[in-house]
Protein backbone atom coordinates (compact mmCIF):
# COMPACT_ATOMS: atom_id res chain seq x y z
CA UNK A 1 0.00 0.00 0.00
CA UNK A 2 2.95 2.10 0.97
CA UNK A 3 4.31 2.01 -2.52
CA UNK A 4 1.17 2.58 -4.14
CA UNK A 5 0.74 5.72 -2.35
CA UNK A 6 4.15 6.34 -3.27
CA UNK A 7 3.69 6.44 -6.50
CA UNK A 8 0.89 7.97 -6.88
CA UNK A 9 2.44 11.07 -5.25
CA UNK A 10 5.18 10.63 -7.88
CA UNK A 11 2.49 10.99 -10.61
CA UNK A 12 1.24 14.15 -8.88
CA UNK A 13 4.23 15.74 -8.61
CA UNK A 14 4.93 14.95 -12.40
CA UNK A 15 1.52 16.17 -13.21
CA UNK A 16 2.03 19.71 -11.44
CA UNK A 17 5.27 19.89 -13.46
CA UNK A 18 3.93 19.13 -16.86
CA UNK A 19 1.61 21.67 -16.14
CA UNK A 20 3.59 24.21 -15.34
CA UNK A 21 4.52 26.44 -18.96
CA UNK A 22 7.80 26.02 -19.83
CA UNK A 23 9.38 25.94 -23.02
CA UNK A 24 8.44 22.42 -23.64
CA UNK A 25 5.01 23.40 -23.49
CA UNK A 26 5.19 26.82 -25.56
CA UNK A 27 7.52 24.58 -28.36
CA UNK A 28 5.11 21.64 -28.74
CA UNK A 29 1.76 24.42 -28.74
CA UNK A 30 3.65 26.79 -31.19
CA UNK A 31 4.97 23.83 -33.58
CA UNK A 32 1.17 22.57 -33.62
CA UNK A 33 0.20 26.29 -34.60
CA UNK A 34 1.69 26.34 -37.17
CA UNK A 35 2.77 23.57 -38.62
CA UNK A 36 -0.06 21.40 -37.40
CA UNK A 37 -0.48 18.03 -35.42
CA UNK A 38 2.10 15.55 -37.46
CA UNK A 39 5.05 18.15 -36.27
CA UNK A 40 3.87 18.72 -33.17
CA UNK A 41 3.79 14.71 -32.42
CA UNK A 42 7.09 14.55 -34.01
CA UNK A 43 8.25 17.53 -30.88
CA UNK A 44 6.68 15.27 -28.18
CA UNK A 45 8.67 12.30 -29.54
CA UNK A 46 11.96 14.27 -29.55
CA UNK A 47 11.21 15.31 -25.54
CA UNK A 48 10.33 11.76 -24.76
CA UNK A 49 14.08 10.84 -25.89
CA UNK A 50 15.48 14.10 -24.00
CA UNK A 51 13.76 12.95 -20.72
CA UNK A 52 14.69 9.13 -21.14
CA UNK A 53 18.43 10.74 -21.33
CA UNK A 54 17.87 12.67 -18.59
CA UNK A 55 16.82 9.75 -16.48
CA UNK A 56 19.52 7.74 -17.57
CA UNK A 57 21.86 10.73 -16.43
CA UNK A 58 20.24 11.25 -13.03
CA UNK A 59 20.65 7.42 -12.41
CA UNK A 60 24.02 7.54 -13.40
CA UNK A 61 24.94 10.63 -11.01
CA UNK A 62 26.03 13.44 -14.02
CA UNK A 63 23.02 15.11 -12.51
CA UNK A 64 25.18 15.60 -9.60
CA UNK A 65 27.94 16.52 -11.21
CA UNK A 66 26.03 19.26 -13.28
CA UNK A 67 25.19 20.49 -10.15
CA UNK A 68 28.17 21.03 -8.14
CA UNK A 69 30.44 22.06 -10.64
CA UNK A 70 29.98 25.75 -12.22
CA UNK A 71 31.97 25.48 -15.32
CA UNK A 72 29.66 22.38 -16.32
CA UNK A 73 26.31 23.99 -15.09
CA UNK A 74 27.53 27.07 -16.76
CA UNK A 75 28.29 25.17 -20.35
CA UNK A 76 24.64 23.74 -20.46
CA UNK A 77 22.72 26.73 -19.02
CA UNK A 78 24.36 29.15 -21.82
CA UNK A 79 24.00 26.76 -24.84
CA UNK A 80 20.22 25.74 -23.59
CA UNK A 81 19.53 29.75 -23.30
CA UNK A 82 20.92 30.51 -26.62
CA UNK A 83 19.01 27.66 -28.48
CA UNK A 84 15.78 28.69 -26.96
CA UNK A 85 16.59 32.44 -27.77
CA UNK A 86 18.30 31.44 -31.32
CA UNK A 87 14.08 29.33 -31.99
CA UNK A 88 12.37 32.48 -30.90
CA UNK A 89 13.95 34.96 -33.21
CA UNK A 90 13.79 31.93 -35.87
CA UNK A 91 9.92 32.43 -35.60
CA UNK A 92 9.71 36.17 -35.42
CA UNK A 93 11.63 35.68 -38.87
CA UNK A 94 9.10 33.03 -40.11
CA UNK A 95 6.42 34.60 -42.86
CA UNK A 96 4.86 30.61 -42.58
CA UNK A 97 1.99 30.37 -40.89
CA UNK A 98 0.78 27.37 -42.53
CA UNK A 99 -1.93 25.21 -40.67
CA UNK A 100 -1.98 21.70 -40.67
CA UNK A 101 -4.23 21.47 -43.81
CA UNK A 102 -1.65 22.40 -46.36
CA UNK A 103 0.53 19.96 -48.06
CA UNK A 104 3.97 19.75 -48.45
CA UNK A 105 6.22 17.33 -50.77
CA UNK A 106 7.03 14.10 -49.26
CA UNK A 107 10.65 15.09 -49.22
CA UNK A 108 9.94 17.95 -47.47
CA UNK A 109 7.58 16.46 -44.85
CA UNK A 110 10.58 13.67 -43.94
CA UNK A 111 12.80 16.51 -43.42
CA UNK A 112 10.26 18.84 -41.26
CA UNK A 113 9.40 15.92 -39.31
CA UNK A 114 12.98 15.26 -38.49
CA UNK A 115 13.52 18.77 -37.72
CA UNK A 116 10.88 18.89 -35.33
CA UNK A 117 11.75 15.51 -33.42
CA UNK A 118 15.19 17.65 -33.46
CA UNK A 119 14.19 21.14 -31.71
CA UNK A 120 12.39 18.91 -29.05
CA UNK A 121 15.17 16.97 -28.28
CA UNK A 122 17.70 19.79 -27.95
CA UNK A 123 15.30 21.69 -26.25
CA UNK A 124 14.86 19.67 -23.36
CA UNK A 125 18.32 18.50 -23.43
CA UNK A 126 20.13 21.54 -23.31
CA UNK A 127 18.06 22.65 -19.96
CA UNK A 128 19.97 21.76 -17.08
CA UNK A 129 16.82 22.62 -15.00
CA UNK A 130 15.48 19.13 -15.97
CA UNK A 131 18.32 17.03 -15.57
CA UNK A 132 18.44 18.97 -11.85
CA UNK A 133 14.68 17.64 -11.76
CA UNK A 134 14.97 14.22 -12.46
CA UNK A 135 18.24 14.05 -10.38
CA UNK A 136 16.10 15.35 -7.08
CA UNK A 137 12.60 13.95 -8.05
CA UNK A 138 13.19 10.43 -8.44
CA UNK A 139 15.84 9.72 -5.38
CA UNK A 140 13.12 10.24 -3.38
CA UNK A 141 10.46 7.61 -4.37
CA UNK A 142 13.37 5.17 -3.97
CA UNK A 143 13.01 2.82 -1.29
CA UNK A 144 15.63 0.07 -0.96
CA UNK A 145 13.77 -1.86 1.03
CA UNK A 146 10.81 -2.73 -1.84
CA UNK A 147 13.69 -4.29 -4.09
CA UNK A 148 16.13 -3.50 -6.73
CA UNK A 149 17.43 0.10 -6.68
CA UNK A 150 17.97 0.00 -10.63
CA UNK A 151 15.14 -1.60 -11.11
CA UNK A 152 12.96 1.13 -9.44
CA UNK A 153 15.10 3.94 -10.79
CA UNK A 154 13.88 2.05 -14.01
CA UNK A 155 10.40 1.83 -13.61
CA UNK A 156 9.86 5.61 -12.08
CA UNK A 157 11.93 7.25 -15.39
CA UNK A 158 9.54 4.75 -17.62
CA UNK A 159 6.70 6.99 -15.93
CA UNK A 160 8.49 10.35 -15.93
CA UNK A 161 8.51 9.58 -19.92
CA UNK A 162 5.68 8.62 -20.31
CA UNK A 163 3.68 10.55 -18.31
CA UNK A 164 5.60 13.58 -19.84
CA UNK A 165 4.44 12.37 -23.39
CA UNK A 166 0.47 11.86 -22.23
CA UNK A 167 0.83 15.62 -21.43
CA UNK A 168 2.75 16.40 -25.05
CA UNK A 169 0.47 14.78 -27.11
CA UNK A 170 -2.55 16.71 -25.50
CA UNK A 171 -0.41 19.75 -26.10
CA UNK A 172 0.00 18.84 -29.80
CA UNK A 173 -3.77 18.56 -30.29
CA UNK A 174 -4.30 22.00 -28.29
CA UNK A 175 -1.77 23.28 -30.67
CA UNK A 176 -3.48 22.16 -34.21
CA UNK A 177 -7.04 23.55 -32.79
CA UNK A 178 -5.31 26.53 -32.39
CA UNK A 179 -3.55 26.36 -35.74
CA UNK A 180 -6.72 26.21 -37.39
CA UNK A 181 -8.80 28.64 -35.32
CA UNK A 182 -5.72 31.54 -36.25
CA UNK A 183 -6.14 30.00 -40.06
CA UNK A 184 -9.48 32.34 -39.76
CA UNK A 185 -8.54 34.98 -37.98
CA UNK A 186 -5.42 36.99 -39.75
CA UNK A 187 -4.77 39.40 -37.40
CA UNK A 188 -4.79 36.83 -34.59
CA UNK A 189 -1.80 35.01 -36.69
CA UNK A 190 0.58 38.21 -35.75
CA UNK A 191 -0.02 37.84 -32.50
CA UNK A 192 0.93 34.41 -32.13
CA UNK A 193 3.83 34.52 -33.78
CA UNK A 194 5.32 37.21 -31.64
CA UNK A 195 3.44 36.01 -28.18
CA UNK A 196 5.48 32.49 -29.08
CA UNK A 197 8.26 34.06 -29.86
CA UNK A 198 8.72 36.18 -27.35
CA UNK A 199 7.83 32.85 -24.69
CA UNK A 200 10.66 31.27 -25.82
CA UNK A 201 12.69 34.47 -26.11
CA UNK A 202 11.81 34.76 -22.27
CA UNK A 203 12.54 31.41 -20.73
CA UNK A 204 15.64 31.51 -22.71
CA UNK A 205 16.84 34.85 -20.81
CA UNK A 206 15.19 33.58 -17.75
CA UNK A 207 17.81 30.91 -18.01
CA UNK A 208 20.69 32.75 -19.16
CA UNK A 209 19.98 34.96 -15.60
CA UNK A 210 19.34 31.93 -13.58
CA UNK A 211 21.86 31.05 -10.65
CA UNK A 212 23.45 27.11 -10.08
CA UNK A 213 21.61 25.17 -7.45
CA UNK A 214 23.37 25.45 -4.25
Amino acid sequence: MQGMADLSVFIGALAVAYLVPGPDMVLILQTGALQGRVRALAVAIGLALARAVHVFLAVVGLAALLSASPWAFEIVRVAGAAYLIWLGVGILRSRSLLPEGVVLPASDNGRSWSAAMRRGLLTNLLNPKALLFCSVLLPQFIRPENGSVPGQFLLLGMILVAVGLVFDLVYAGAGAMLGRWIALHPLVQLLQRWVFAALLIGFGVSLALSQRPL
